[in-house]
């Protein structure tokens, strides 16, 4: 593990009261993509509340497991074996980010890995906000030609030195995350902030190789399909009763689907749905009773679809409190 505090400046800019007073940016890299697949190093960046940084870290985890794509971010089972387990850095890693927004590149992955990992070692995230960068650059309007970290940190001037190193993604994440930051504020932009409900649930179903042993079709041979547990469902044994109408209770039978980021974890989300008898459809059509999403106008094709169709959309929150008492399915 390695730290190294650095002096903060400050900003001559007005500054918008509602801003958060500090951010952790993260990165963390993985053994896959999998809500089964696990950290393997992590780097967090402190800033104060105008993006300033105060200190780094970094770590190494032990996954228990294949490292997975070692191409990619570099960890073989050999760097990996002597590192500590999450459950041994967990207290640190929760010294990083107490009372901060965390912030990262695609920040749903970061947030589910983390919070899932809390919840293995039967711990809770401290994190209650997330920022994501990607979000950020959207509502500023940079004229970046897609969404990549290397694209936004070249559009900043910020040079990458280890692509694929926890570190050095916090890095340049950190560094391109500050002028975004000013300029938010110069323009009076809401920050994209978005709830972090803490994982309590959890079961691992799905077994990888750990670390020694041979992955599936030769060590080195990385195949995530070999690795991602089925999501496949049964067929809702329940008639589609038509589509959600304001005010009333949801109906067993009736087809949601889901788009963009959620706070709860995704899967456990459609869980619930499907355990209170409930469609959980991949893709919006005419049949679709209701869309949940907490960002109606993200412009996804679920979104654009449900406002030509007349769909009706609900929140996150919206459509868990419904979930509480959802109407049986008419008898015949």
């Amino acid at each position: 593990m390695l730290e190294d505090r650095m002096p903060a400046a400050s900003s001559a800019t007005d500054w918008p009261a509602a801003y958060p007073k500090g951010y952790a940016v993260v990165d963390v890299e993985t053994t896959g993509l999998a809500r089964d697949d696990r950290i393997i190093s992590a780097g967090v960046y402190r800033l104060d509340a105008r993006g300033e940084v105060e200190d780094h870290w970094y770590t190494l985890v032990n996954p228990q497991r294949d490292p997975g794509p070692v191409w990619i971010h570099g960890l073989t089972s050999d760097v990996l074996r002597g590192a500590p387990l999450f459950k041994d850095i967990a207290e640190e890693f929760s010294a990083r980010l107490e009372g901060r927004v965390l912030v990262a590149h695609n920040a749903v992955f970061d947030w589910q890995m983390i919070a899932r990992e809390y919840a293995r070692a039967e711990r809770e995230a401290p994190v209650r906000q997330r920022l994501c960068t990607i979000a950020l650059s959207k509502e500023l309007g940079l004229p970046l030609p897609n969404h990549k970290l290397e694209t936004l940190a070249a559009h900043f001037g910020v040079v990458q030195r280890r692509a694929h190193h926890a570190l050095d993604d916090a890095r340049v994440l950190a560094e391109a995350f500050r002028p975004s930051l000013l300029a938010a504020a110069a323009g009076g932009v809401r920050l994209p902030l978005h709830e972090c409900r803490p994982l309590t649930e959890w079961t691992d179903r799905a077994t990888a190789p750990r670390i020694g042993q041979q992955a599936s079709g030769g060590y080195g041979s990385y195949r995530p399909s070999s690795w991602r547990p089925s999501r496949s469902r049964p067929a809702c044994p329940y008639p589609n009763p038509g589509r959600y109408e304001t005010g009333k209770p949801l109906k067993q039978g009736m087809r949601v689907a889901f788009s963009g980021d959620t706070s709860v974890e995704r899967d456990l989300l459609e869980d619930r749905a499907v355990e209170a008898g409930l469609h959980v459809a991949t893709s919006l059509s005419r049949l679709t009773s209701l869309l949940v999403t907490n960002d109606p106008d993200s412009g996804t094709s679920k979104v654009v679809k449900a406002r030509q169709y007349g769909t009706p959309v609900v929140d996150e929150a919206a459509f868990g409190q419904l979930l509480a008492d959802v109407e049986p399915a008419s008898e015949g």
